[in-house]
């Protein structure tokens, strides 16, 4: 048994002639805006008012920005406007360092063991891990200067 598989199907149907619904909807309430500011207006400001609508209107039902609808436009300005800002990364300007009176400046590489700690226990421990860290370093850094004064 044969199916039939459908095609093009991002394509919207026209139902309103040349438009599409959305087309025909936009323009059916761009132009009722118009008529009830007609009714109620007197011309002058039925033409200032109306002017900016039918140019809206006719922008939600043809034109395109970047092959999208003009309504995508729209959401995302007000999205943009009415949403959260959230800034991942903000690069801050690096903090001076002050100079100790008597004394060369605190380099921040320069790893200090804390004065306070629950145990003697914890303390040692912390700076085995932190001069074991930086003894490690200094041999990489030694193999490393060793290895190009060979080659």
């Amino acid at each position: 048994m044969r199916f039939q598989i459908p095609q093009f199907i991002e394509v919207e149907d026209k139902i309103f002639g040349p438009l599409t619904l959305k087309q025909f909807l936009y323009l059916a309430g761009s132009a009722g805006i118009i008529v009830l500011l007609w009714r109620t207006l007197p011309i002058f400001f039925t033409v200032l008012f109306g002017l900016p609508v039918a140019i809206f209107g006719l922008m939600l039902a043809f034109y395109k920005i970047n092959n999208k609808p003009f309504i995508f436009t729209i959401e995302a300005v007000v999205r943009y406007f009415v949403g959260p800002k959230l800034f991942i990364w903000r690069k801050l300007p690096p903090k001076p360092v002050a100079a100790k009176p008597g004394g060369a400046a605190k380099s921040p590489e320069i790893l200090t063991v804390p004065r306070l700690s629950e145990s003697r226990l914890k303390t040692i421990a912390w700076s085995l891990d932190v001069h074991g860290v930086q003894e490690e370093k200094q041999r990489d850094r030694t193999t490393h200067i060793k290895a190009q004064m060979v080659v």
